[in-house]
């Protein structure tokens, strides 16, 4: 079973595809809350949509460069990343990379200078939408594009969602995740209010679920309570191969295509890719 998932997963005769949509989707993947599992949803995601007929970008905003890493693409200082594209204007078709053995998929990297961007920004004409415009000045489409957003919500995570039509938040199955959802919720709504109205919050995201815990469980009914369909049927269960996947600079689905943790994004990839057809391209 296992080898039999792992070929569907990697897809080595590009039979298997998903559905693409009829214009590019932009998702950002946000939560304030760090370690909710935003990196590894965005990459393992956009690695499982590129691997299957989608031609997928990743944009990591986030000055740690931990997508960056994820993918196995340079980021250290001295390559040309996203902060030249928001500061100096610098297109986005220059600063991305191909990502090495998936085709299909590129990625715009984050060097540690996108730390002091933020304060740069600050003093920027249209400082928030700076990423909006380095997006849609991009002379290739793609089906998705995946913004990988830092856990604050500061300018960077604004440009994200100026830029973006869906916002994708992954919530882990812990009491305090349910905390500073309020707060994020209440951005994204200022932020549709005032600067990008065509906003909405189409996915939810269950992330490192520990079936053998009351308290996992009780999270999910709650989240599936208050949000309803937006909540994706795929849940990912914490699963030691997702973690061990960056270290060897690789996502879970090229790392071990045949672990749970690979399965499950592949399934929840699956299901965005169908709720982009099945509503006319936004979830």
């Amino acid at each position: 079973m296992e080898a039999l998932r792992a070929v569907q997963i990697l897809n080595p005769s590009g039979e298997i595809t998903m559905p693409r949509p009829d214009h590019p989707r932009v998702l950002c993947v946000a939560n304030q809350k760090g370690g909710v599992g935003k990196t590894t949803t965005t990459v393992n995601l956009a690695v499982a949509l590129a691997l299957h007929g989608n031609r997928v970008l990743v944009v990591d905003l986030d000055p740690q460069g931990n997508a960056s890493t994820g993918l196995n693409v340079p980021h250290h200082a001295g390559v040309p990343d996203v902060y030249d594209c928001l500061i100096d204007n610098v297109p986005l078709s220059e600063v991305a990379q191909p990502v090495e053995g998936i085709p299909n998929l590129w990625c715009v990297p984050a060097t540690i200078d996108l730390a002091g961007a933020e304060i740069e920004l600050v003093s920027v004409v249209a400082r928030e939408s700076r990423l909006a415009r380095a997006i849609a000045a991009h002379p290739e489409k793609f089906d998705y594009v995946f913004i990988d957003c830092p856990p604050s919500l500061g300018l960077l995570t604004v440009n994200a969602l100026c830029a973006a039509q869906e916002v994708l938040i992954p919530i882990q199955c812990e009491y305090y995740a349910l905390e500073g959802l309020n707060q994020l919720i209440n951005n994204i709504n200022l932020v549709r209010q005032h600067l990008n109205p065509t906003l909405d919050v189409s996915t939810i995201l269950l992330t490192m679920y520990d079936r053998r815990t009351r308290l996992a469980d009780a999270v999910e009914q709650d989240v599936r309570n208050h949000f309803g369909s937006k909540v994706l049927n795929a849940v990912i269960p914490r699963n030691v191969r997702v973690s061990e996947a960056p270290s060897y600079g690789q996502s879970v689905m090229t790392y071990d295509p045949g672990s749970r943790g690979a399965t499950s994004y592949f399934e929840a990839a699956l299901e965005i890719a169908m709720r982009g057809v099945n509503t006319g391209g936004t979830a």
